[in-house]
This record gives structure tokens, sequence and C-alpha cells, in this order.
């Protein structure tokens, strides 16, 4: 089953895709949950960190976002005032689905609601260091469109198998596979249960794989995942748009 939350006639609403027909461009999307703690991936992928010129981590590169950084399908994400790079990242999120502490890798699945797509974009030019924790690089106001669907973890056969790609104006400029991960999901939430407790709502952004390219003002971007989900997203400038973001 696939899940959304939109804001339509004056109320929020959970749906499904099988509910009530209305046009995609009708209501406001929202991120298919109301987050909790946010956990993002740096350098999940090998070809990604050679990519930027750095090693691939020897354990989890992990920092925290803000929940304001989120905004849902069909929104706009505003690219700051004389930066020179602001890029994309095509990643798999995961939902957690109940209070998850100290549980091995063969269990993790167990504790996972659902999957849905995000475009985690940074801001390069203030990247700081290495270990990425910079907030004006991965925490600015709706710089990370996610959903439009929570996909029912049950109905994901095997999440670290799954195609990812990205679309620039209509053009493939990011391809990618799941199953690249230098740290798979199962890892992924034991190495963080080992010493926090997971709970539901918790969302994990797994990383991105090569392919980034700078985007610009009017440009839509579509980050897809198989059998999850394409989330479209449109750059607005901070000069034309002040308020946005």
């Amino acid at each position: 089953m696939k899940h959304a939350r939109v804001a339509y006639a004056g109320a929020i609403h959970y749906v499904t895709e099988h509910g009530r027909l209305v046009g995609e461009a009708d209501v406001v999307w929202l991120p298919p949950i109301q987050p909790g703690t946010i956990f993002a991936l740096g350098l999940n992928y090998a070809d990604h960190a050679k990519e930027l010129a750095f090693k691939a981590p020897d354990e989890p590169l992990v920092f925290l976002k803000s929940p304001q950084s989120l905004c849902g399908h069909l929104g706009q994400t505003r690219r700051p005032r004389g930066v020179a790079y602001m890029h994309y990242e095509c990643e798999l999120a995961v939902v957690i689905g109940k209070t998850t502490r100290k549980v091995a890798a063969e269990n993790a699945y167990d504790y996972v609601d659902g999957y849905t797509v995000a475009n985690d974009y940074a801001i390069r030019d203030y990247l700081e260091n290495y270990y990425r924790p910079n907030l004006r690089v991965k925490s600015r106001h709706s710089a990370t469109p996610i959903g439009p669907w929570l996909v029912d973890a049950a109905d994901i056969a095997d999440p670290m198998n799954l195609a990812l790609r990205t679309l620039v104006n209509g053009k493939v400029t990011q391809e990618g596979n799941t199953r690249d991960m230098i740290f798979n999901i199962p890892a992924l939430i034991a190495y963080l249960s080992d010493f926090m407790t997971l709970s539901p709502g918790d969302i994990i952004l797994t990383g991105t794989p090569e392919g980034l390219a700078d985007v610009k003002a009017g440009d839509e971007v579509v980050t897809e995942i198989e059998g999850i989900g394409s989330l479209k997203n449109t750059i607005i400038s901070e000069e034309e748009h002040p308020h946005v973001g």
C-alpha cells in the first residue's frame, strides 16, 4: 500500500493511491509522514565518495537534519543568492515503524515501516569538512523534498536492489542502485540502534550514488526510485522569491 499526506480543501488528509480521485496539482503534497529524528548518511556509495575525491568511510558518516528541511512533492526549493554549486541527491529514505534499540542486523527489517524517495539538496559552497555536519549544507528550509508516497515495507521485496535515477529538465543525469551502498539498511539500523533509541517516524536517508550536477533557478528536478515513486521539485531563486523557503 502507498500512503501520502496532502492539504486539500482546508484540511490535512491521509490518503492512498486508491482513494478519492483529485488532480495531482489540486492538492498541496506534504511529507508522507510527520518526521521524528532525521538521520542522513554521507558518502554511503563508493562511486559518490570517489566523485568527491574522498576515501570511502570505514564506518557510517551520520549527521542529523531539521524536520523543517523537508518539503513535499511538487514543492519549491530555493537556491541561495550567490552560491556557486547546488546539487540534488536522490536517496532511498527508510522510515522506522516501532521503537528500535540494540537490534541485530538480521532482525532490522522487522522495525521498518516503509520507504519513500528523498532529494537531499546540498549547497557545496558551505561544505566545511569530510564529516559534513555543516547545517547550512543540509538543513536549509524546504531543501529536502520527500515523497510523494510512503510505501509499506511488505510491498518492497528487496530494498537493497532498487534502481535510482535523477532527471533535470527531462534529461537523466544520475543513475544508480541501492545494492551499491557501502552500509546497507540492516547495518545502518543496527549501528544507530546500538547507541541510541530509534522511534516510529524517524527517517534514515541512506545516501546517493554518483552523478551530481549543479542546478539553477527554473530547473525541474525529478528523483525516482524503482517501485517507490517519482518525486518532482522545482528550483527557484532567492532574488525572485525571497520569502519562500
